[in-house]
């Protein structure tokens, strides 16, 4: 398993739970489990990194946290990237205001000299929310079915940015979007 950290943009609790539905209807068709099984929590991934320092990102994050709104989020499509490990994501309707966001947090980090990874670049980042990993190839059509399923487009809010550490998932701490007490 790798290990790193993530800063994760998280959902409304409506909308994290019509994703959680999605895994748990893979996991009870026994499709795939593991997002279940290492505890994650459904959310858009801003930035990851193998080696950062979680105390200095600590202030960054609330900082940057409280001068954001709750950001309108629409899950309208569903995709696979070509890489190993078969997973398969939701991706959000893209909009001005979540690339801004994104771009905004990188510009904070390399203020901090933290590199950014090619995929999170703002040329190049897909936002996506992660439904299954993992996924057996002889399976990979069912789980997409299972998928296109979920009646999409789901419309809600992201509301919280938090930062965490993996493998195994945890979380480190998270904060309101335009609020400064800590989650």
């Amino acid at each position: 398993m790798s290990h790193g950290f993530a800063i994760e943009l998280y959902f409304d609790p409506a909308l994290e739970n019509q994703v959680l539905k999605a895994w748990n209807v893979l996991s009870l068709r026994q499709i795939t489990s593991q997002l279940i099984k290492i505890e994650s929590r459904p959310h858009i991934t801003l930035f990851s990194s193998s080696s950062l320092d979680p105390q200095k990102l600590e202030e960054l994050v609330k900082n940057f946290a409280s001068k954001q709104l709750p950001l309108p989020l629409t899950l309208s499509s569903v995709g696979s990237f070509p890489i190993a490990g078969n997973s398969l994501f939701v991706s959000p309707t893209p909009s001005l205001s979540l690339l801004q966001l994104q771009t905004q947090l990188c510009n904070e980090l390399k203020k901090l000299n933290i590199e950014i990874g090619q995929e999170y670049c703002t040329d190049s980042w897909v936002p996506h929310c992660i439904v299954a990993q993992d996924v057996p190839k002889n399976r990979m059509a069912e789980a997409f079915c299972v998928l296109r399923d979920l009646k999409l487009p789901i419309s809600g809010c992201a509301m919280d940015i938090g930062l965490v550490e993996f493998s195994p998932v945890r979380e480190l701490f998270s904060f309101s979007l335009g609020n400064l007490t800590e989650e």
